[in-house]
């Protein structure tokens, strides 16, 4: 999926907690054969191109784009997966990527887990006893400062879409050009398959993702403009702080 996964496991290591790491990063491998747009032999670039049909695909690839329907319709269209004029699944698939293979660890025993995809999390438990995971913001334009950091009071999933790695990639899905009304938003919420279709969704929303984030339940966000101010949902600090 173009970008680096690690896993931090806080439990003792037990041969089903093994088990199940090793299950899971198999399954990140094989999200890649499948959803992957850097591959021409994928599924969903075969699918794209009208070499299969949806018929054809495994069924991860109707689950997803299920999934994909239900953040476009939530968002009114800002998430899609035709933005650039090819099937792209990626604003969501690797949240759901990520958020199995927590899932994979959970049911195998290991609940204290952080589990990272590109810098988008799903935490569980905590990162030692009566200590919450703690994940710094950087500031999109300066790295090396942080605009917030998340404390995660239970279970919590953060996912964050800017321009401060990959540069302008995110499409305004109703105009067809780049998203340049924030330089970064991150959104909170219960689990990461959602959480990150809905960052990416407010990426592109620009100025008013603030008030469609603040219509969501259960979620939170907090975004940084262009000019480097930074807005936070009327709920966000109460969530993480």
């Amino acid at each position: 999926m173009g970008t680096v996964f690690s896993f931090d496991i806080r439990d003792r290591p037990s041969p089903a907690i093994r088990r199940a790491l090793a299950d899971a990063v198999r399954h990140l491998h094989a999200v890649d054969a499948v959803f992957s747009t850097y591959r021409p032999d994928s599924a969903v670039r075969r699918l794209d191109r009208g070499e299969i049909r949806s018929a054809d695909c495994p069924p991860e690839v109707h689950e997803v784009l299920s999934l994909c329907a239900r953040a476009a319709h939530t968002s009114d269209g800002w998430f899609s997966v035709l933005a650039g004029g090819a099937l792209d699944p990626s604003g969501l698939v690797k949240g759901w990527a990520v958020e199995n293979a927590s899932r994979m660890l959970y049911e195998a025993g290991a609940h204290d887990t952080c589990v990272n995809g590109g810098g988008d999390l799903r935490l569980r438990g905590r990162s030692a006893p009566g200590t919450p995971w703690r994940v710094g913001i950087a500031h999109p334009s300066r790295p090396a400062a942080r605009v917030a950091v998340v404390t995660a009071h239970g279970d919590l999933a953060v996912a964050t879409s800017g321009t401060a790695e990959r540069g302008a990639h995110i499409l305004d899905p109703h105009a067809g050009t780049p998203a340049t009304g924030l330089a970064s938003v991150t959104v909170v919420g219960p689990g990461l398959t959602m959480t990150d279709a809905y960052a990416t969704a407010a990426f592109a929303r620009g100025e008013s993702a603030r008030a469609w984030l603040e219509s969501l339940a259960g979620y939170e966000g907090l975004g940084v403009t262009p000019e480097g101010r930074v807005w936070r949902t009327s709920g966000f600090d109460a969530r993480v702080g």
